[in-house]
């Protein structure tokens, strides 16, 4: 019997929640959420109004359920779908146009960068013909890979303390960008703001040995954004050039606990690719499935994925850490294990507490959002739900016969009855319900393609 099977009490359990009478009033809220494995249950009204009169035009009462939100897929897989549907077009209108940004964009030059952790040490790796540093041969997905050959003398310290500012070594890195695009065209900063503008999207990925890199697409526009053109001379290889030397330049000092400074860097491995309508093939990672990437439709599903990935752990990255009795209990691996031990341990210290590394002692320090975007790249998720919004409202003023323009107020008063499933036999269902629902969206995007 698999972990994820039901005992012959549970299988009973199910069966007669099943046949009970409140099973179809359940199934329909779990099909409403999309399958949502942390639904948010609540009840109260939804009302809109004219807003000269004051004439209701239409209401919903009662009971309702509401998506839990995550972006992680560890949590839920239903909600982290919609969350990487989102991102994808967020990146995606930063590439191709769309939601409110010009089509005019795909032909500004556009790159997919890719800026990884230094190393803290040796670890075991796959190199292909030749063995691991170690001297034996790991297969695909063998414990060790990604871990220090020699734990003992591993750079915890530094790769947490990398982790923690990973953040703040973007915003210089962006920084750095605009300064070296601007030299190339023997521009100041200030001038080249007459001249360009460099926009951006990026997600952070947690690699195997525990440290994220990051992904972006970075673009340049006019002056004003993604609706002018960019100089004739930024082209795509100035921006790579532009890109190289930022990333090789910036760095970040913090101290040691013994107070020997640390310099903080990229890693030497950065890989860029200008985008275009041909296949580009993706940085090789070891979390990748392999798939090729056909131009920027695709591209933007890769990067969105990684949006709603974890740190990679077993037990960790969904929940904060309490104390050293849980660390201790965590089922992790040793190597996952040190870097969160490391980060707890620095986060008791004075000199790191504006760090907060007990706080993110869970995601290994990474203290970061997993996807952040320049202001003027495209879209943000607040206007993608507005539009989701405003569809739904669209529908309740059609439904009224009212047109579109009609101006109302929408009143909503709910309160939270619970969160989440009340038994493991609801939970079991909701996942089989959830991923029914994913499959068959994702058999429908593929013959939409």
């Amino acid at each position: 019997m698999t972990p994820n099977q039901p005992t012959q009490g549970g299988e009973a359990a199910l069966a007669h929640w099943m046949r009970s009478p409140a099973y179809k009033t359940w199934r329909a809220g779990v099909e409403s959420v999309k399958g949502c494995l942390q639904p948010v249950r609540l009840t109260g009204t939804w009302e809109v109004r004219h807003a000269g009169s004051g004439d209701l035009i239409t209401s919903r009462q009662g009971k309702v359920w509401s998506s839990c939100g995550t972006r992680r897929a560890a949590v839920c897989p239903s909600c982290a779908d919609r969350y990487a549907a989102d991102a994808w077009h967020l990146i995606h209108a930063g590439m191709n146009g769309g939601k409110g940004v010009p089509d005019t964009v795909a032909r500004s030059p556009r790159l997919f960068a890719t800026l990884t952790a230094p190393s803290f040490g040796p670890v075991h790796n796959r190199p292909g013909r030749r063995p691991c540093t170690c001297g034996r041969w790991h297969p695909e997905g063998h414990p060790l890979l990604a871990s220090p050959i020699n734990p003992d003398t591993y750079d915890y310290t530094g790769a947490v303390l990398w982790q923690a500012h990973s953040g703040q070594l973007w915003h210089r890195f962006t920084i750095a960008l605009r300064r070296a695009v601007a030299a190339a065209g023997g521009l100041t900063v200030r001038e080249s703001s007459n001249h360009l503008r460099i926009s951006y999207a990026k997600v952070a990925e947690y690699q195997r040995r525990g440290l994220v890199h990051f992904h972006a697409v970075i673009r340049a526009d006019g002056p004003t954004g993604p609706d002018t053109p960019p100089p004739t001379w930024l082209t795509a290889d100035v921006l790579t050039d532009a890109v190289h030397t930022a990333a090789s330049s910036v760095r970040v000092d913090t101290p040691r606990p013994d107070g020997t400074p640390l310099p903080l860097r990229w890693g030497t491995q950065v890989d860029i690719k200008d985008i275009t309508a041909t296949d580009l093939d993706l940085p090789d990672n070891t979390d990748d499935d392999g798939d090729q990437v056909v131009a920027d439709t695709r591209l933007a599903g890769y990067i969105a994925k990684y949006a709603t990935k974890g740190t990679g752990a077993t037990d960790t990255g969904d929940r904060r850490i309490r104390s050293q009795t849980h660390i201790d209990q965590l089922r992790v691996s040793n190597h996952h294990r040190a870097m969160i031990q490391t980060a707890w341990d620095l986060g008791g210290q004075e000199q790191y507490a504006d760090l907060k590394l007990r706080h993110w002692a869970h995601m290994l320090g990474f203290r970061g959002h997993f996807l952040t975007k320049a202001r003027r790249y495209s879209v943000t998720f607040k206007q993608l739900r507005a539009e989701r919004q405003a569809h739904q409202l669209h529908a309740a003023l059609t439904d009224a016969g009212l047109p579109d323009d009609t101006d109302v107020i929408v009143i909503n008063d709910w309160q939270i009855l619970g969160i989440g499933h009340d038994t493991p036999e609801q939970l079991e269902l909701a996942t089989a319900i959830g991923d029914r629902i994913r499959r068959n969206a994702q058999q429908a995007r593929k013959e939409r393609l």
